[in-house]
């Protein structure tokens, strides 16, 4: 049985895409989730054609916009922090900590493209988790020896398909 998480809106930062698109998995976003958001800001970062199956939406509070660009976080950071706020029954898919660190005080949930891996070799989309993280590690998606542990024990741990802890940005 599916987790709460895949009945979520999915909002997606750039590192997840790119992460996902340079290690030629972006399609697990399709087969897990029915929705996936990105920001405007988050697609010029991508800087290659979307797939008809990710939507593009802009975040109107452009205080909080600025708020977390004071807090030198980056444009598509920022803007898909709004948008999550924003945005009812949301996860955020961000990878840095001082972004997440920031979304988490604002009350977003989150989970990262480690977690988003870990999900689809859980329900078969992808054969191995550790050949993914090595594979992103060879593109230079930038991964702490801890959090892809931290995910392979989770992993290992749920048999049941309920893989995610995202409650409220535990999960990477």
């Amino acid at each position: 049985m599916r987790n709460n998480l895949f009945d979520k809106a999915i909002i997606s930062d750039a590192s997840c895409l790119i992460g996902l698109t340079n290690i030629n998995k972006l399609q697990i976003l399709k087969l897990l989730f029915s929705q996936i958001i990105i920001t405007p800001e988050v697609e010029k970062e991508y800087k290659l054609p979307l797939p008809a199956w990710i939507t593009v939406k802009d975040a109107k509070d452009k205080g909080m916009i600025a708020e977390a660009r004071k807090n030198k976080l980056d444009l598509g950071e920022s803007s898909s922090i709004a948008l999550a706020i924003e945005t009812e029954n949301s996860v955020l898919i961000l990878d840095d900590d001082k972004a997440r660190s920031f979304a988490r005080n604002k009350g977003v949930a989150i989970t990262g493209t480690l977690t988003i891996i870990g999900h689809a070799c859980d329900l078969g989309y992808i054969d191995s988790y550790e050949e993914a993280c090595h594979s992103l590690k060879k593109v230079n998606f930038r991964i702490s020896q801890k959090v892809q542990d931290e995910v392979a024990k989770k992993l290992s741990k749920n048999n049941d398909k309920s893989f995610d802890n995202h409650s409220r940005g535990k999960s990477r």
